[in-house]
């Protein structure tokens, strides 16, 4: 007995069995990047995404056909992407958008001045709305005919041969329009942005049986989506009242799970996080806070690609542990701006403490050093804006294999570091919520309970949080213009 699941993320998607035991098999990887035309532009094209979805789910299949049996599909995917399609042909209607298209921004300050709407660039809300304008509006198509949706909402019609329009809680509570509880879409948005709520997928259940994917194999029913960061926090079993998880991929994301009252807002808080849908099932709400680092991995990138001091992503660690300290060199790593909880779009990444003595070892401790601080400080304005405390995080995405950066988490944190076993652990939260659905496990906590960490971690040196915070100062501010800007 096991969950077929397709993992749709910002440059590649994969697809894999999980069993009953939480062990992935059958693993296929397909990379399908978004394009920039221009700085600030991301699109995809939502077919070959489509098709990539189903040569993966295909391949894992064939792979799994003699020994497993497939009880059910779940989808997990990059959120707030948005796709524009054709219900009676089933083809996209020009280019989909990516969660970190910009070209929005100014649409986004028109509707905070004119209408007092709190959107980010970055949501769903205003990228449909210039969809509409430009493929639809401008070449005279048939409005009726249009369907909107974001990720989850297109591979699911692409599974059921069109037979679904759809999405979740998880997914829609962060498109910026819906209601405060993610059940419906909020009438006076959709109006105030021309978009026709007839065209918008129904809100369902993250774990729930909802149709059957007839275009694969045996058509197993569709039993769970959800978005990723949703996913990784129920893959890395954190169902409790401050149990916490930090994915470190290309940008961080925190998420800590709260409990089943929802907010009265779905707005920014006061440190700076979000409240967002952990996951919904047929008996209720679950909620989560989420804090937003910009750029994580992508700092592990730019010393590879655009310094050149260190050959891979993988050496980090054995060029960092080549001395026991970055000797007093700081970096903060805002090459996109910060996030949570500064919100400072304007901030550039800052290299301090430089001396004739620093070394490229130095340099990319200091990097994996910084990156740590952000960490703690999205820890700690997640548990101020949700007066939970915890002891432990969990941790998973592509840095949590790096031994120098986990320790300095463990230290910059205070908290011990308990490391996922698998890298995305997306996969598996999907699992569980599918499985739940169809009774491969009886409950989530049951489900959950597979879950166990490959390595912790404890905190085995003091770190001067003191001077991390005037290294943030000094790098704040640096493109007035951005830093102006409030989402």
């Amino acid at each position: 007995m096991s969950i077929l699941v397709i993992d749709i993320g910002t440059s590649g998607l994969r697809a894999g069995v999980v069993r009953q035991d939480g062990t992935i098999t059958s693993f296929h990887y397909e990379p399908c990047p978004p394009s920039s035309p221009f700085p600030g532009l991301v699109e995809f094209d939502a077919q070959v995404m489509a098709d990539a979805a189903l040569r993966v789910c295909n391949l894992a299949l064939n792979d799994c056909r003699k020994s497993d049996v497939i009880d059910a599909v779940g989808i997990t995917n990059q959120r707030a992407s948005t796709v524009l399609w054709s219900k009676s042909t089933g083809k996209p209607l020009g280019p989909a958008l990516g969660w970190q298209d910009l070209r929005t921004v100014m649409e986004c300050i028109t509707a905070k001045a004119e209408h007092g709407l709190l959107l980010a660039p970055n949501q769903t809300a205003t990228k449909a709305a210039w969809m509409l304008q430009n493929y639809v509006v401008a070449k005279k198509l048939d409005p009726s005919d249009v369907r909107i949706g974001t990720v989850d909402s297109w591979i699911a019609s692409v599974l059921s041969d069109g037979a679904l329009h759809i999405t979740d809680s998880t997914n829609a509570g962060v498109t910026g329009l819906c209601s405060p509880d993610a059940r419906t879409w909020s009438k006076r948005i959709c109006g105030l942005l021309n978009i026709d709520t007839a065209s918008l997928p129904r809100i369902i259940n993250s774990s729930g049986v909802v149709g059957n994917a007839s275009a694969l194999p045996g058509a197993p029913p569709i039993a769970a989506l959800i978005g990723d960061q949703q996913s990784s926090l129920i893959g890395q079993g954190c169902i409790t009242p401050g149990a916490t998880k930090i994915t470190f991929g290309t940008g961080g994301m925190l998420n800590v799970f709260t409990g089943d009252v929802g907010p009265t807002q779905m707005r920014r808080s006061e440190h700076g996080t979000f409240p967002i849908v952990a996951y919904s099932d047929a008996d209720s709400m679950h909620w989560a806070a989420e804090a937003i680092m910009l750029s994580a991995g992508t700092n592990i990138e730019w010393l590879r690609d655009d310094l050149g001091i260190i050959p891979s992503s993988d050496q980090s660690h054995d060029i960092a542990a080549q001395v026991t300290d970055s000797g007093g060199v700081m970096f903060v790593p805002a090459l996109f701006g910060l996030g949570t909880p500064y919100w400072d779009y304007g901030a550039r990444g800052t290299l301090l403490g430089l001396t004739r003595g620093s070394n490229r070892s130095h340099i990319v401790r200091a990097v994996l050093e910084g990156i740590a601080h952000l960490g703690a400080d999205m820890l700690e304005a997640a548990l101020s804006d949700t007066q939970l405390s915890t002891n432990s995080l969990r941790v998973d995405g592509g840095m949590s294999r790096n031994p120098t950066f986990i320790q300095a988490l463990a230290n910059t944190t205070g908290r011990i570091i308990q490391v996922s076993p698998v890298a995305e652990a997306t996969t598996l939260g999907a699992a569980f919520l599918a499985g739940v659905a169809v009774g491969t496990w009886p409950s989530i906590s049951e489900a959950t309970s597979t879950w166990k960490p490959v390595k912790t971690v404890a905190p085995n040196a003091t770190v001067d949080r003191a001077q991390w915070h005037e290294a943030v100062n000094r790098s704040r501010g640096w493109i007035s213009s951005l830093s102006a800007l409030d989402f």
